[in-house]
């Protein structure tokens, strides 16, 4: 039986991050598989979507415009109006349902990171989320997320049953993310020279620890340029401050209007993917380093190390000299080099889009027995 399934689309109209690229993905996707479902999207601009593959022009695609507002208004009038409106029959959220909800709700819940690490968020935004992400969690019929990490944490700190999760890891696009030379014309284009240079993309904020990276990086003499993509977010002067007190302003690159249809061309013809970040509840990056075949340094916390052990050079977050090691190891060792490429491939081949939406539809179908 078809159900009428709606859609937080949101943040598709944001900044580039996870929860915008997990939409994206597995829509495009589980939409072709669920053809007997009608999905209503609720995004400020519906148009947008067509840009995303043709998956979002199907018969059985209904992108809805909600206009851009505050998150107040999102949950408490537009959604429950829609859910009304379309007589939905499931929601999907992210993080948070609607008060109240008038149609049963499914959430993805990617993390609780402001439970186990509130210092990398500001304390309203900690308050709000300990409050109605715990709230989402009691009371939605299933809930979707990424990592045995981020499961166990909503476990324990919910006291959720493990039969109302589903734990379905992210995907690595191989079509879009793969080894080559394809895009060099495109690194250029921002003044950045293919495979000449260090990487790291995510939003300029404490928890992704570019502080600590770019310490690191200024102790390596001669080290080809460090390229930062990421749109800035809060507390993000600092990093450009620390910048400008290590005097490497000329060495670090920030871009923070990389399109989507870009990104894939800069790790691809970058020499290594450095993310020391603090805490993940996945961490997408590393693995479109992975599938790109450029060698991964990575933290050896929360989720980070379940995804990269045995494909990345682990290090610890906290320890500069850790981080600038590995750095040097692999700009230096080819050998190094070469095996890191070898197992991120062989790591990134067993994340799969498809199964993530595959088991999102089968979720939905239990959520409504």
């Amino acid at each position: 039986m078809g159900l009428k399934i709606g859609i937080d689309f949101h943040v598709v109209d944001g900044i580039y991050q996870g929860s915008r690229t997990y939409l994206i993905e597995l829509f495009s996707r589980g939409i072709e598989m669920a053809p007997e479902h009608e999905f209503y999207l609720f995004l400020d601009n519906p148009d947008s979507l067509a840009q995303y593959g043709h998956a979002f022009s199907r018969p059985n695609v209904r992108p809805i415009r909600m206009a851009r507002s505050n998150p107040a208004k999102r949950l408490c009038l537009q959604l429950p109006a829609l859910q009304k409106r379309y007589s939905l029959d499931l929601l999907h959220v992210q993080y948070i349902m609607p008060v109240p909800s008038l149609c049963p709700v499914v959430a993805t819940i990617h993390d609780i990171l402001f439970e186990s690490h509130p210092q990398f968020f500001n304390k309203a935004f900690t308050l709000r989320s300990k409050l109605l992400v715990r709230r989402t969690a009691m009371k939605a019929r299933h809930i979707f997320t990424c990592s045995e990490f981020s499961g166990r944490e909503i476990i324990s700190r919910y006291g959720i049953e493990k039969s109302r999760i589903s734990v379905i890891p992210y995907g690595a696009d191989m079509k879009k993310f793969h080894p080559g030379d394809a895009g060099a014309d495109v690194v250029e284009k921002y003044g950045v020279e293919p495979k000449g240079y260090i990487l790291t993309v995510g939003r300029l904020e404490p928890r992704k620890n570019h502080l600590n990276l770019l310490r690191a990086y200024s102790s390596i003499p001669g080290a080809p340029p460090l390229v930062i993509v990421g749109q800035p977010d809060f507390s993000y002067r600092k990093i450009h401050e620390e910048t400008a007190r290590l005097g490497i302003q000329d060495r670090v690159k920030f871009l923070s209007g990389i399109a989507d249809s870009e990104l894939p061309a800069f790790y691809r013809n970058a020499l290594l993917f450095a993310y020391p970040s603090w805490a993940e509840g996945f961490g997408l990056p590393p693995l479109e380093a992975f599938a790109s075949g450029v060698p991964v340094v990575s933290s050896d916390t929360t989720s980070l190390k379940e995804l990269a052990t045995g494909a990345a050079a682990l290090v610890d977050p906290n320890d500069i000299g850790s981080i600038s090691s590995a750095i040097r190891e692999i700009l230096n060792d080819e050998k190094r080099r070469s095996e890191l490429i070898v197992k991120g491939l062989e790591r990134a081949v067993e994340f799969s889009w498809d199964r993530a939406a595959a088991l999102t539809i089968e979720g939905y179908r239990k959520a409504c027995v």
